[in-house]
């Protein structure tokens, strides 16, 4: 078979893969991060639903193999435009679904109308597969390169073109595909194929206007949404990248006046700002700036400001520049050196080039550098000390309070991560962390907690002298020290909060006489708190707290996950009187779609298959063999996901830690699986049972060791340029990835010297388990972390071969001879 039939084979999966993370990047547009699981979850849906359909219709199709291949493919194209556009306009909301159930048929409908385009991509590899059974080797070589392209390329693309674009020439794909396909049609195929090439072209070409965060379909509870309802509000510039989408707004009837934190006792009017928001939410300002300090006096009024009252011409670091507020902050207070990491190089080229003059060039002074790095990784291998570290407030209060980053690991506020500040701090350095303040507190205690662990792990015995913590109305900002507080520091703490009318929660020395002062609460929450996490019954009130405030590490960095199960009921009693606020709604969709994926999967995949099925024979262990591709189906996944989820921290952005972990993990799982004959012939002595326990073994091993190694890798190699990284990321993958490939095809082989009937349900139960596992593994691991999910992998990984075991040992030899034939495939 020639190479060029087999093109459409390769189109269709890059396309397919591609549009899997291109939907985890427009979903963080219109909606947020969480969204990213539910999209693995239903990528794998359509996987399933195709894999039962193409077993049920596999005789007809194949009859008429080029026009279904072609007519699939063309459905692709079809719907990867259509039912994004459609679920983007269907009116759910989010935010919604804790008082209004009918939020939830909505979801539903997002996940019906998301799954057709991997349904229809999936059926043509599965056509393509079926009518090429003595050529799996090669078919599923044009598979997995295609689809290793397309997820590593849809990274690559959007740095070029808006996601808009993206999404389209991915739909153009797909009619390529049906083209080439269509040339191998009996009649008609110059018609078919000039038709579906014509339709390619005008897709890829005709492109309405680009998708933007200020269309109308993104949440109205977004910060763009709501700053863009203000009269004459208008964008002026946006940017686009996988790392985000950046929209600058202009507001001259309502004037811009982001100044988090800011003193009820400041009386100057801030001067112009532009908003910068990222993913329609997070927020930075660009201020106007002439060069008179004085214009900016008003800085020195915010809660971030605090430390430069102990600290004289700073050495600083600036851990996230966003629009330069903090810059401006620290020239306004004399710092001697400004070092400014920024994440984003749209970020840094609007700053620094394309308003450079709005921010009056505060980014090409000679004593201020503006870093391209993720923090983590600069502040890990910086080679200089420094006075002062800031972690600015770049996340919107609209997110914060709304719940929506409880998804998200944020690998910034973690213990590792607060004592990677304190290891490049000068003996009387200080890190400052400003965030938000919600009532009851969440995040406040959650940090202070978080850098109580951090300096124990230093070995400091009372870190109650190291840590301050003030409030304003709004936020809160908190002190860290590498050397416990003298009374000087204490005294010019207790000054500043005083003149600004912000209230102490924790300093040393403070009594409660001194707090609850200014902006009076109708709790002193944070002092209490402060005391309780100091204290010896600490861990007893992190367990009785309402909230989970426990500290992020790097193994559960869900530093935004609040939410406990026994205070849902109490909270939904409250929803009426703003309880509603409380609830982090993220965790809640995210079951919410786990239990709509599990009735999904179980109507479209398990379900056909039960109405139709054949006789399978009495001696057919049906319990056993479909706990075994259960067994697969949730293990594979689970550490697929947990790698995606560990490799964030390591590869600096989700989007990139999806694409190369599915790449990696379907190139190498593929492989193995071709390699799975081979290792059954000489390691398994040509039993399957006995190849499938060693290969087992060898998983087992390897996810054992990498738990152990990859914090250490991952610290050593984290300032590595991100090429260098995506290589490291895809060598670390490759020896699990190969192994991982091998049970789920020996299975197959194993089960059709006994069954080929019971196959279908081989396919159908080990992608609902796919499905289920997506969603279930990101709950896992906020539960009981990274490592707890790759244990569960592990122990389901070697329980599997014990489900095989026993009378089916006289089929090995068949089982050998027919992976050999064969080579089934991995899902």
């Amino acid at each position: 078979m020639r190479a060029g039939r087999l093109l459409p084979v390769g189109l269709i999966s890059a396309a397919t893969l591609a549009h899997e993370v291109l939907l985890m990047r427009l979903f963080s547009i219109i909606q947020w991060h969480q969204f990213a699981y539910m999209i693995i979850s239903i990528a794998l849906l359509g996987f399933g639903a195709s894999g039962t359909f193409v077993a049920l219709a596999r005789r007809p199709l194949l009859k008429r193999y080029p026009a279904a291949f072609a007519a699939s493919a063309a459905l692709f194209g079809i719907t990867a435009v259509a039912s994004f556009a459609g679920a983007e306009r269907l009116p759910f909301n989010a935010l919604e679904v804790v008082w209004n159930p009918g939020q939830l048929g909505w979801l539903a409908a997002s996940y019906a109308l998301l799954v057709l385009p991997f349904f229809f991509g999936a059926t043509c590899i599965g056509l393509a597969f079926s009518r090429h059974p003595g050529q799996i080797g090669r078919v599923y070589a044009f598979d997995l390169v295609g689809a290793g392209v397309g997820a590593l390329g849809t990274v690559g693309l959007l740095f070029l073109v808006f996601p808009s674009a993206a999404l389209r020439f991915i739909a153009a794909l797909g009619f390529a595909a049906a083209a080439l396909a269509a040339t191998g049609m009996a009649r008609h195929r110059r018609l078919a194929a000039g038709s579906l090439g014509l339709a390619a072209a005008v897709i890829a070409v005709w492109l309405p206007p680009s998708f933007t965060a200020t269309g109308p379909h993104m949440s109205q509870y977004k910060g763009l949404s709501m700053a863009l309802d203000v009269p004459n509000a208008r964008v002026v510039e946006e940017r686009s990248s996988p790392l985000g989408l950046l929209t600058v707004v202009e507001s001259p009837s309502v004037p811009f006046r982001h100044a988090p934190g800011l003193s009820l006792a400041n009386t100057q009017e801030p001067p112009a700002q532009l908003a910068v928001f990222s993913d329609g939410d997070s927020i930075t300002a660009m201020t106007a700036y002439s060069g008179d300090p004085a214009t900016v006096a008003y800085l020195d009024r915010t809660t971030a400001a605090l430390p430069y009252r102990m600290l004289a011409r700073p050495r600083m670091l600036v851990l996230g520049a966003g629009g330069g507020e903090q810059v401006l902050l620290a020239l306004r207070a004399g710092a001697d050196i400004v070092d400014a990491v920024e994440v984003n190089p749209q970020m840094i080229d609007l700053a620094r080039n394309r308003f450079a003059n709005f921010v009056g060039g505060i980014f090409s002074r000679p004593n201020v550098h503006l870093h391209l790095a993720e923090a983590r990784a600069f502040a890990a291998t910086a080679g200089e000390r420094y006075d002062l570290i800031q972690m600015p407030l770049l996340d919107s209060f609209s997110a914060a309070a709304a719940g929506v980053q409880s998804m998200h690991e944020n690998y910034t506020y973690t213990v590792e991560a607060l004592r990677d500040y304190l290891a490049v701090l000068k003996p009387d350095g200080v890190v400052a962390i400003t965030r938000w303040l919600r009532v009851p507190p969440r995040d406040i205690l959650k940090l202070f907690a978080t850098a109580t662990a951090a300096l124990e792990a230093d070995g400091v015995s009372q870190p109650g002298w190291h840590l301050a913590l003030i409030r304003s109305w709004n936020t809160a900002t908190l002190l860290l020290a590498k050397s416990p507080f003298t009374g000087e520091d204490i005294a010019a703490i207790r000054g500043f909060a005083g003149e600004n009318f912000f209230d102490i929660s924790w300093v040393p020395g403070i009594s409660a006489s001194d707090v609850n002062r200014y902006n009076q609460l109708d709790q002193e929450y944070l002092y209490e708190g402060a005391l309780a996490l100091l204290g010896p019954e600490r861990a007893d009130f992190i367990e009785r707290y309402k909230f989970d405030i426990a500290p992020a590490t790097d193994d559960r960095p869900y530093f935004f996950d609040f939410f406990r199960w026994r205070a849902l009921p109490e909270l939904l009693t409250l929803r009426t009187q703003g309880g509603a606020a409380m609830l982090d709604w993220g965790y809640l969709i995210l079951v919410a779609t786990l239990i709509q994926a599990a009735i999904l999967s179980v109507v479209l995949i398990l379900l056909p298959l039960r109405l139709c099925r054949r006789a399978l024979g009495r001696a057919v262990p049906r319990l056993r063999l479909g706990l075994y591709f259960l067994a697969l189906g949730l293990a594979f996944l689970f550490i697929e996901i947990a790698f995606i989820q560990r490799f964030v921290l390591f590869l600096g952005h989700p989007l990139y830690a999806v694409a190369v972990v599915l790449a990696g993990f379907l190139a190498f799982a593929g492989l193995g699986s071709a390699l799975a004959a081979r290792w059954v012939a000489t390691v398994g002595r040509g039993s399957a049972v006995r190849g499938i326990t060693l290969a087992v073994v060898v998983i087992a091993f390897l996810a054992g060791t990498y738990l152990l190694a990859l914090p250490l890798i991952f610290e050593r190699l984290l300032a590595l340029p991100d090429a260098a990284k995506i290589a490291i990321a895809l060598l670390l993958i490759a020896p699990l990835a190969v192994f991982m490939g091998m049970p789920f095809p020996l299975g197959l082989g194993h089960t059709a010297a006994r069954s080929e009937e019971f196959l279908p349900w081989a396919w159908g139960i080990n992608g609902c388990a796919s499905v289920l596992s997506a969603i279930l593994a990101a709950l896992l691991a906020m539960h009981v972390g990274f490592t707890g999910v790759v244990t569960i992998a592990t122990i389901l990984y070697l329980v599997a071969p014990a489900l095989l075991a026993g009378p089916w040992d006289r089929y090995d030899q068949q089982t050998s001879q027919g992976l050999s034939e064969s080579e089934p495939f991995v899902s």
